[in-house]
């Protein structure tokens, strides 16, 4: 398959990477400094793309590669992928989903703890010595907490797995109920809000659910409660949130992403009640190195003439 080139956008786990490599021939963009001179000289030939969240995949590059077929994306959530601009071209677009669910579940139950449990601050409390001149202020219990879990998918179930074995009780919102689910569910956002301690994000990302965690959202969720976002930055109307939390509106957060990552607001910083995370849900060797293998695989199986493993177009 040498012969077949590849548009690489973005880096990911290094071994799966140099797999691509020995089996494509692999023109990597993010390491261009003329992106549109490589674009000119290769982009004729480019079969596939290769991308990821970070980097997406939009209709000006698309049509940059009059030749692509197959648009391997790694990682789960694909809405900085023009799906719209990849169905009208014909193109097949794949991703890695199932595979990184463990972990960023791990993580979203890790930040509930951290968050309730202010393991975070009691860290920065010992280390600062101030264990020295009195005791860390009381925390709040986890076991027999509400969470409401916002995206009650793949990921969401496997959080819900993890926060019952903690003892808290479960109830879900999205587009509309599962039959079968055993949680209860909720019509409206703003009422399982109200109703629950802690709120789980874990929805798509993209315009559908663009600040869907509004002021009104944070505000039925209110002072005792607490927002654990593990799902994209865009679901959650940042300005908003940094607001509730300076004015006490809202009493927690924990936050692995962000609306314009790395960028991160300044005034969480210094919120003792806000654990952050560099978006860090998948970040394992185990689990990036699943992620990039199946990106790879998909890539193999495409250019042998097998239907790719896991389809989104």
């Amino acid at each position: 398959m040498k012969e077949i080139e590849i548009l690489s956008v973005g880096h990911f786990y290094a071994p799966s990477y140099e797999s691509m490599e020995r089996d494509f021939t692999v023109h990597k963009l993010w390491q261009a400094k003329d992106r549109a001179a490589l674009l000119r000289e290769v982009g004729g030939r480019v079969r596939a793309l290769q991308t990821s969240a970070a980097n997406g995949a939009d209709a000006q590059l698309m049509d940059a590669l009059p030749k692509i077929e197959l648009i391997s994306h790694f990682g789960v959530g694909v809405d900085s992928v023009d799906l719209a601009a990849a169905r009208q071209r014909g193109l097949t677009v794949t991703n890695t989903p199932d595979v990184l669910n463990e972990c960023v579940a791990d993580l979203a139950m890790g930040l509930t703890l951290a968050t309730l449990r202010r393991i975070s601050l009691g860290d920065r409390f010992v280390r600062a010595g101030s264990w020295l001149k009195g005791a860390l202020p009381l925390a709040q219990k986890v076991g027999g907490k509400t969470m409401g879990i916002l995206g009650y998918g793949r990921i969401g179930k496997a959080i819900a797995k993890r926060a019952e074995a903690f003892g808290m009780h479960i109830v879900y919102h999205g587009r509309k109920p599962q039959p079968g689910a055993a949680p209860k569910y909720y019509a409206r956002l703003a009422d399982m809000a109200r109703d629950c301690d802690v709120l789980m994000v874990i929805c798509p990302g993209g315009a559908a659910t663009h600040h869907m965690v509004d002021a009104q959202v944070l505000e039925a969720l209110g002072p005792q409660g607490t927002l654990i976002n593990v799902a994209r930055g865009s679901v959650v109307d940042e300005p908003a949130l940094v607001r509730a939390l300076a004015e006490g509106k809202l009493g927690a957060a924990g936050l692995d992403v962000f609306e314009d990552e790395p960028r991160v607001p300044e005034a969480l910083y210094a919120m003792d009640q806000v654990v952050l995370q560099p978006h860090v849900g998948s970040a394992t060797h185990e689990t990036r190195k699943a992620m990039g293998d199946l990106t790879v695989d998909n890539l193999r199986a495409h250019f042998a003439g097998k239907p790719v493993l896991t389809p989104v177009v």
